[in-house]
C-alpha cells in the first residue's frame, strides 16, 4: 500500500521526468540517426522546452475536474475539438473527421494512416497517475483517449501498453513483470508487442543497446519523416533503413522505449541518453522513459543536475489557452500544481475503485449542505423531461401534458442551457417516423447559444400538428436530435404523445 507521500514523490518524478526527457530529445526529433547526447544541448535559461506530449494531459486533467471520472471518448472528442490546436498528422486527420460528425473510434480510422503513429502513447501518464496500481483502469482510459486519433491502430495498442505498464510501476519494480503486464493488454501479434519482444530478446542475447536499436529498425521501422532524406544519417542509409510504411511509427518507438528501460538500469542519465541516442521520435521516447523512471523511483532519484537547467515550470505549445481560463489560467503552470491536482483526482478514483494508495477519509458533508437545493422548487413547479449531457442541460416541457385528442396539436417547450464557457451553433432536428405529423417551426433548424451571462439559455416553442392523412395510432414517438456545429457530439431526447379519447 502506497502512502500519500510515496505516491506524491512518484507523480512529481513522473512529471519532472516527462519535462526532462522531452527537453533532452527535442532537438533530434524524427531524425533517423544514432545520436551522441550526454546532456542538454540547448541554452535553456531555467525553463523546459514546450512539449505536446504533456500538453494534452493537462487538458485531460481539466476535463476530469470539470466532468468527473466517468469520461468517455465522446466527451474527450469535444475537448479535443475545442482546445487542441495543431492540425499535423493524426491530430489533424481526426479533427477533420470529427468536424464531419464522425465519432471515435472511427474519427481515428477514416483516411488516417497516422493511426499507427505516436500521438497517443505519449500522453498515457495521466491515466496511470489517477489509477496507480490498477493497470486495467489505466488501459481502459488510455483506449478511450487513443481511439480519438488512432482508432484501431498500433497507436492505440501502444497507448494501452504504456498506461498499463506505468500504472503497475507505482507498485511493482520488477522490469520483466512490468513489461509482461503491459503486453497482457494488447494483441500478442500486433506490431507493438512484437517490437517489445524484439527488444527483450536482444537484451537477453547480450546484444549492445546499439545493436538492439538496429534490430528494431530492421524489422519494425516506419518511413523516414515524411520521406525527407535529410532526416536520415548516411550510416542508416547504408544499413538499408530508408524505406518503411508511412505513419507506422509506434512499434519501433515503443521498442526503443523498452531498450532504454532494459539497458539503462537504475541510472537516470544512462536511461535517458540511451533512449534519445537511438533516434526516431526522440522527444517522445525521452519524455516517456523519463516519466516511467520517475514513477518507478520517485523524484528523489532524479539528479539535481538534470532539474536545475529547466526548473519546475510547464510550457505549453498545442493548447488553446485563450479559452482555458484567463490567458490559460486553468492550465497548471508547474509540476507541483499539476501534482496537487492529479493527486486530488486520484483520491476520488480511490474512493470508487479502491486503489492501493492510502487515502484520507473524506470529510463529512453537513446535513444542511447535503440536502439544501435552492433549485428544487423550480423542478417541482415546472415538470419536464430533463437530460444532462457533458456540456448542455436539455429539458422538454409538455405544455398541456403528454396526452392529445385525436386530430389535436401538441405544444412543447425545448430548453437548452449551455453549462460550458464556449458558445455554440446548434442544429435541432426532429426524427418523425409518422410522416403525417408536421413539426413547427420546422423539421430541422439552427439556433445559437451563448455562454453564462450572455444568452446561455435558449427556449424554443415546438408544435406537433397532425395532418389527418390517416387514423392516428395510440401513441406516437419522436426523437429530438441536437448537434453542435463543428463537433461530433450528438444529443438525443425522446418525445412521446399518447392519444386519449
Amino acid at each position: 500500500m502506497l502512502s500519500q507521500k510515496e505516491y506524491r514523490s512518484k507523480v512529481l518524478g513522473c512529471w519532472m521526468g516527462k519535462n526532462i526527457g522531452g527537453t533532452l530529445g527535442a532537438p533530434f526529433e524524427w531524425h533517423r540517426q544514432v545520436n551522441d547526447v550526454q546532456f542538454y544541448t540547448q541554452d535553456l535559461g531555467g525553463e523546459p522546452m514546450p512539449n505536446d506530449d504533456l500538453d494534452i494531459q493537462l487538458l485531460w486533467l481539466i476535463m476530469l475536474e470539470e466532468q468527473g471520472l466517468d469520461v468517455t471518448s465522446a466527451i474527450m472528442a469535444d475537448y479535443w475539438i475545442q482546445f487542441v490546436t495543431p492540425h499535423w498528422a493524426e491530430y489533424g486527420n481526426s479533427k477533420v473527421n470529427m468536424r464531419a460528425g464522425i465519432q471515435p473510434p472511427y474519427s481515428g480510422m477514416r483516411n488516417n494512416y497516422f493511426k499507427h503513429s505516436c500521438g497517443a502513447w505519449i500522453r498515457s501518464e495521466i491515466w496511470a497517475c489517477i489509477a496507480p496500481g490498477r493497470p486495467d483502469l489505466a488501459a481502459r482510459f488510455a483506449y478511450e483517449d487513443a481511439s480519438i486519433d488512432h482508432g484501431d491502430g498500433e497507436g492505440t495498442y501502444a497507448a494501452m501498453f504504456c498506461a498499463a505498464l506505468e500504472s503497475a510501476a507505482f507498485v511493482e519494480k520488477d522490469i520483466a513483470k512490468l513489461i509482461d503486464i503491459g503486453l497482457s493488454y494488447i494483441p500478442e501479434d500486433c506490431g507493438t508487442a512484437k517490437a517489445v519482444k524484439c527488444a527483450i530478446d536482444s537484451h537477453k542475447s547480450g546484444l549492445t543497446w546499439l545493436d538492439a536499436r538496429h534490430k528494431i529498425l530492421e524489422d519494425y521501422r516506419g518511413n523516414v519523416f515524411y520521406g525527407n532524406m535529410n532526416h536520415i544519417s548516411q550510416a542508416d542509409v547504408d544499413r538499408g533503413f530508408t524505406d518503411g510504411e508511412p505513419g507506422w511509427d509506434a512499434p519501433s518507438n515503443i521498442g526503443i522505449l523498452i531498450i532504454g528501460l532494459l539497458y539503462g538500469g537504475q541510472d537516470f542519465s544512462q536511461t535517458m541518453c540511451i533512449t534519445v541516442n537511438c533516434g526516431e521520435d526522440t522527444d517522445c521516447t525521452g519524455a516517456t522513459i523519463g516519466a516511467l523512471y520517475g514513477i518507478l523511483y520517485g523524484i528523489e532519484s532524479i539528479p539535481e543536475k538534470w532539474i536545475t537547467p529547466i526548473g519546475r515550470s510547464i510550457k505549453t505549445i498545442t493548447l488553446n489557452l485563450g479559452d482555458l481560463g484567463y490567458f490559460g489560467s486553468m492550465v497548471p503552470g508547474d509540476i507541483d500544481n499539476l501534482t496537487d491536482r492529479t493527486q486530488a483526482i486520484m483520491c476520488k478514483m480511490a474512493a470508487i475503485h479502491g486503489l492501493p494508495v492510502e487515502v484520507p477519509a473524506p470529510k463529512p458533508v453537513p446535513v444542511g449542505e447535503l440536502y439544501a437545493n435552492k433549485n428544487a422548487l423550480s423542478y417541482v413547479n415546472t415538470p419536464a423531461l430533463r437530460r444532462k449531457f457533458p456540456f448542455f442541460d436539455v429539458s422538454v416541457e409538455y405544455v398541456d401534458g403528454v396526452s392529445v385528442k385525436p386530430g389535436q396539436s401538441a405544444k412543447l417547450k425545448l430548453t437548452i442551457a449551455n453549462r460550458y464557457r464556449t458558445q455554440a451553433g446548434l442544429t435541432i432536428k426532429c426524427y418523425n417516423p409518422d410522416y403525417y405529423w408536421q413539426v413547427l417551426p420546422a423539421q430541422e433548424f439552427k439556433t445559437f447559444i451563448g455562454v453564462t451571462g450572455h444568452d446561455y439559455t435558449k427556449t424554443i416553442d415546438l408544435e406537433f400538428c397532425p395532418q389527418n392523412i390517416q387514423p392516428m395510432s395510440a401513441s406516437h414517438r419522436f426523437v429530438l436530435e441536437i448537434t453542435v456545429d463543428g463537433r461530433a457530439s450528438v444529443m438525443h431526447i425522446p418525445v412521446i404523445l399518447v392519444v386519449d379519447c
